[in-house]
C-alpha cells in the first residue's frame, strides 16, 4: 500500500501574545489524505485553519508533531527541501487568486513551471492544456484586469496544477464569489483534482461545497473533530 500523500501526527502549533503568553493555536492534530482524496476543512474564523493549511503546505512549522507529504518525514526539513517540495509536490490555491496583473492567463500559468527549468515552449503548450480543461482556451492572452472574478480564479486553479503536484491546498477559494459561479468554479476544480488524483484539503464555511468531497473534518478550539 502507498505512503498517505499528507500525513500529520500531534500537531502542536502555538504563539506568543504580546505579553509573551503562550497562546495555543492547534492542539494535537492527527490528519491522513491519500491520493485521490478531497477532504473538506471546517472552521469558523479564527479557529486556525490558515496555520493548520500553512504548515501542511511548509509554509509555516509546528512546536511539535510529525509531518510526512509524500511519504517523506519533513519535520525537520531544510529550508531548500522545504522549498523543493512547495515547488514540486504541493499547489496553493486562496480566496483571492494573487494573480500577477502584469501578465497574461498563460503567462501566469507558465512561471511555476519556469521556476523548475521548463523550457517556454513546454510551459505554454501546459498552460494552454490546462486552460482548455477549465474552459478558458479563448482567454490565455488576457490579463487578470480582463477576466472575471470566476475566470481568474480558474486561472488560479491551473497555476496551482502546473506542475502536476501530488497535494492540493485550498483556503477558502470560492469565498470571494456570488453563489452561482461559486457553484461552477467548485465543479470545475473537482473535475481537475478527479482528473489528476491528488489529495486535496479545501477549507471553506460553504456546508453545501463541504458536503460534495469524500471526507469532511471540522477544526474545533484547535482540534481536528
Amino acid at each position: 500500500m502507498s505512503d498517505p500523500i499528507l500525513k500529520m501526527e500531534g500537531i502542536y502549533k502555538s504563539y506568543n501574545s504580546g505579553r509573551a503568553n503562550e497562546v495555543p493555536v492547534l492542539r494535537n492534530c492527527d490528519l491522513t489524505l491519500n491520493a485521490g482524496q478531497v477532504v473538506s476543512l471546517v472552521a469558523p474564523s479564527g479557529a486556525g485553519k490558515s496555520t493548520l493549511l500553512h504548515i501542511a503546505g511548509l509554509l509555516d512549522t509546528a512546536n511539535s508533531g510529525r509531518l510526512q507529504i509524500v511519504g517523506q518525514d519533513m519535520t525537520h526539513a531544510g529550508d531548500k527541501l522545504r522549498t523543493d517540495m512547495r515547488r514540486m509536490k504541493i499547489g496553493f490555491v486562496y480566496q483571492f487568486h494573487h494573480l500577477l496583473p502584469e501578465f497574461t492567463a498563460v503567462e501566469n500559468i507558465m512561471l511555476p513551471q519556469q521556476a523548475t527549468g521548463l523550457k517556454p515552449s513546454a510551459a505554454r503548450m501546459r498552460a494552454l492544456d490546462l486552460l482548455a480543461q477549465v474552459g478558458l482556451s479563448d482567454r490565455g492572452h488576457h490579463r487578470p484586469s480582463e477576466l472575471s472574478g470566476g475566470e481568474q480564479q480558474r486561472v488560479a486553479f491551473c497555476r496551482a496544477l502546473a506542475n502536476a503536484p501530488n497535494l492540493l491546498l485550498a483556503d477558502e477559494p470560492t469565498g470571494n464569489l456570488d453563489p452561482e459561479t461559486s457553484d461552477h468554479v467548485f465543479s470545475v476544480l473537482m473535475e481537475l483534482v478527479r482528473a489528476t488524483g491528488m489529495a486535496a484539503l479545501i477549507a471553506t464555511h460553504n456546508m453545501d461545497l463541504a458536503a460534495r468531497m469524500d471526507r469532511q473534518v471540522r477544526l474545533d478550539k484547535g482540534q481536528i473533530l
